[in-house]
């Protein structure tokens, strides 16, 4: 087969088995495992002509690039919520982990000491690939998050680095334990000088313009690899804690246009974590997985319900982490592509050095991963619910700009059960929406403070409401990959800036919310008129035209706002994402207070919510005054 065949297959395979992750809603690992297994050691479709340490280096510079980007993710504000947690899973857990681990493989697989110890330093490893897109699923809050992330990221180049420490202590002749502490205390002094002090004065070089602006992502990567590299040279696997440092430098220094840096290298991730998985899997040789019996089973069995509870437990000891964060870190420690990709350098080179035992390293840590991402993923977000860590859904919405009418619009989808987040910068414009009981933050959205403190898990839906036309564009514009662009909406212009040629193209802001015409301006007025937001149920026997035809011209005499589906998930409409509100969708709607269209099974429904709001705010003033 071809090279480029080859390498046209492997993309596709990867990626497709990406998309079919997210349509089924699984770990992407999952299927790119099952993919790799099939077009490698089970058909023989997919076969790498190469040499293995070639194959390797390539790996490791794939490696390199994912752990520097989960380095960047890294934000030191986020060590304030996790507290001394943190410190304690990676200094304490990590051996802890690397101990039981060990005796485990010996005493259980059978494994000679010497493979028992790297194996036992590979699963240390709880990597970013895995964690990031599971916490995405699960939407933990940000202190949960934050623990099981920076575990995940910092832990992986340590425990590489001790696979690496503990194979030159058993290969090498001679004082292998000095040759280890003189390993280790090169690791540490590279990645200081390389990756931290290399990655500032980068950053630097960036913040001085000395680097043009198309130049910086690719600019970044090479510079990465470069680090990768010289760091392997002082010391054999150094350059993965090096990257990872040299990510965290970058990813708190003040850069301008560090998102666009940040999210280049997301792009890439996604794609090497693809490739890689898929190649390592086609590595494996059908032998290798029959060597996998009851005692690997027992083996994962007890990895997942002694050593990781027991290395948790023992390091987080008056740690004062909260009992549900104890819990759920117990069980959760999903291993990754870089757990495989160590297996798959240690495993051959301790073979090579007269380790017979280690052939089984790679199948074991597959099936490891496997259990562990199947496992951890699939249960993660029922566990975190059940401690009350994570959101139930994320069905409700953020509105940025507190007004009279979204304050309106806030208390109709309240109504409908529809969890809202109103956000303004002005403490007093936010009296009205707390009076109605409704969630606010006062602050900038795009702060640093809101970034470390504001829980948006459980919010879907964006709708920037705020009278500056071009701030509600920025914020959609910053937040639209958080919450996907098809569900980032803002106002449309004002008339004046409302022509083709002068408004911001789509990718520029949000989608305009409702119809062209209704302005901030045009929605005050009309409130100021007399019109209201109401809501009326669909059903077989109501449809959406029946009742628009009571309602007379669209735009000029009601006006279509979204609809709320039976389990409770909210669309808003838009001229440029419409939609048709489908049987028990509750419509809502802004027109005059005197146009109820209410059907005939929806006796009621088709109120003003002003009047209830009305109601809610007398309530609550004399529940003050009393």
């Amino acid at each position: 087969m071809h090279a480029a065949t080859i390498v046209l297959m492997i993309l596709a395979a990867g990626l497709g088995s990406q998309w079919v992750a997210w349509l089924l809603r699984l770990p992407g690992i999952v299927i790119l495992i099952a993919v790799g297994l099939m077009l490698g050691p089970i058909t023989g479709v997919l076969s790498l002509e190469m040499p293995p340490e070639r194959l390797t280096e390539l790996i490791g510079l794939g490696v390199a690039i994912i752990l520097f980007e989960g380095g960047m993710d890294l934000k030191l504000g986020e060590l304030k919520r996790a507290g001394r947690g943190v410190g304690r899973l990676v200094l304490l857990g990590g051996p802890i982990t690397w101990a039981l681990s060990a005796l485990a493989a010996h005493y259980v697989v059978g494994l000679e000491w010497p493979v028992a110890f790297v194996l036992g330093a590979i699963l240390v490893v709880t990597g970013p690939t895995v964690i990031q897109p599971i916490l995405r699923f699960a939407r933990l809050n940000d202190q949960s998050a934050s623990l099981l992330k920076w575990e995940g990221i910092v832990n992986d180049p340590i425990g590489v680095l001790l696979a690496v420490l503990t194979f030159q202590y058993f290969t090498i002749e001679g004082d292998g334990l000095s040759q280890t502490l003189l390993g280790l205390g090169s690791a540490i002094v590279t990645a200081i000088l390389l990756g931290g002090v290399g990655g500032w004065l980068l950053g630097k070089l960036y913040q001085r313009g000395g680097v043009p602006e198309h130049l910086k992502p690719p600019m970044l990567m090479v510079v990465v690899l470069v680090v990768f590299t010289l760091s392997n040279q002082v010391q054999h696997e150094a350059g993965l804690l090096s990257v990872t440092i040299m990510g965290m430098v970058l990813g708190n220094m003040p850069l301008a246009g560090r998102e666009d840096l940040q999210r280049f290298k997301e792009n890439l991730t996604i794609v090497l974590v693809s490739v890689l998985f898929l190649v390592i899997t086609a590595r494996l040789e059908f032998d290798q997985l029959l060597l996998l019996d009851w005692r690997v089973a027992a083996f994962i069995l007890i990895g997942l319900f002694v050593v990781r509870p027991l290395s948790v437990g023992l390091a987080i000891i008056g740690a004062g982490m909260a009992k549900s964060d104890r819990l759920l870190l117990a069980w959760i420690a999903p291993r990754g592509i870089v757990a495989a990709a160590t297996a798959g350098l240690f495993g051959p080179a301790m073979v090579a050095a007269g380790y017979s035992d280690a052939r089984i390293l790679l199948p074991l840590v597959f099936a490891m991963i496997i259990a562990t991402v199947l496992l951890h993923g699939l249960t993660l977000g029922a566990l975190a619910r059940k401690l009350g860590l994570a959101a139930k859904d994320n069905n409700g919405v953020l509105i940025v700009g507190a007004s009279p009418w979204s304050l309106e619009f806030a208390k109709a989808l309240k109504s409908l059960d529809v969890e809202v987040l109103v956000v303004d910068g002005v403490y007093h414009r936010l009296q009205p929406a707390r009076m109605a009981g409704i969630d606010v933050y006062y602050g900038e959205i795009l702060s640093k403070h809101a970034e470390h403190t504001l829980e948006t898990h459980h919010l879907g839906t964006l709708l920037c409401a705020t009278p500056n036309d071009f701030y509600n564009a920025l914020v959609c514009n910053a937040l639209g990959p958080t919450f996907g662009r098809h569900r980032t909406f803002q106002l449309p212009t004002d008339e004046e800036a409302s022509k083709e040629s002068r408004r911001l193209d789509v990718d520029q802001r949000g989608h305009l919310a409702f119809s062209e015409h209704c302005s901030y301006q045009w929605l005050e007025e009309r409130l100021d008129d007399g019109w209201v937001i109401q809501r009326t149920r669909i059903s077989e026997a109501f449809s959406l035209k029946e009742a628009t035809g009571k309602l007379g011209e669209a735009g000029s005499d009601w006006l279509l706002l979204g609809a709320v589906s039976p389990n409770g998930r909210p669309r808003l409409y838009s001229d440029e994402m419409p939609f048709e509100p489908e049987s028990d969708w509750h419509v809502l709607y802004f027109a005059p207070e005197n146009q109820d269209v209410s059907g005939p099974l929806d006796a009621g429904d088709g109120k003003s919510q002003r009047e209830g709001a009305s109601s809610e705010e007398d309530q609550a003033n004399s529940a003050e005054t009393s």
